[in-house]
């Protein structure tokens, strides 16, 4: 993933970025017992696994739980996040494009992103509502201005059909009122 220079763009310019929650972040041998007892305390969907620098080693999900321990039968008290993480997350910088993240996510199926510094170290976890929250006043705004181009470009048209809307309602009424 390449950097951007779009102003408003990056990870980072943000203003929600500022205001994220430092990431519950853990490492490898912490048992899962009392991860997903810090993960309910702080309604976490996710913990990142880190190494001694918090670098992200890798990611453990609410899913990952469900079909790694509960479905295949493991005895919880002996699991670590170690055991049952997703080794080598996709892991964006903070001065990536979010659009970009956005399509990745969407297209590898994906819901959790750790979000690094330049040195490496967990700063951030978006995900894919935040992508969305995210980006939802400028979809909206490309949303308008192509209805206003396509009603531009065809208004004869919808004249010539609220026109004949109007003399279909208006004989409609006068039948209507012969009955």
């Amino acid at each position: 993933m390449t950097a951007t220079t779009s102003p408003g763009m990056r990870l980072c310019d943000r203003a929600e970025y500022a205001g994220k929650p430092e990431p519950l972040a853990m490492p490898a041998k912490t048992p899962l017992p009392d991860a997903v007892a810090s993960m309910v305390d702080r309604n976490y969907g996710s913990v990142i696994v880190v190494d001694p620098d918090h670098g992200v080693e890798g990611i453990v999900t609410e899913r990952d739980i469900l079909k790694r321990v509960v479905h295949a039968g493991r005895e919880v008290a002996k699991t670590t996040l170690g055991d049952i993480m997703t080794p080598t997350p996709r892991v964006a910088r903070e001065t990536d494009d979010i659009i970009d993240w956005l399509r990745m996510m969407s297209n590898e199926r994906f819901r959790r992103l750790p979000v690094v510094d330049e040195a490496g170290r967990v700063k951030a976890v978006f995900t894919q509502g935040d992508f969305v929250s995210y980006t939802w006043p400028d979809l909206l705004h490309q949303v308008k201005d192509m209805a206003r181009a396509t009603i531009g470009r065809n208004w004869a048209l919808f004249l010539i059909g609220g026109g004949i809307l109007l003399y279909t309602l208006a004989i409609l009424g006068v039948v209507a009122s012969m009955a």
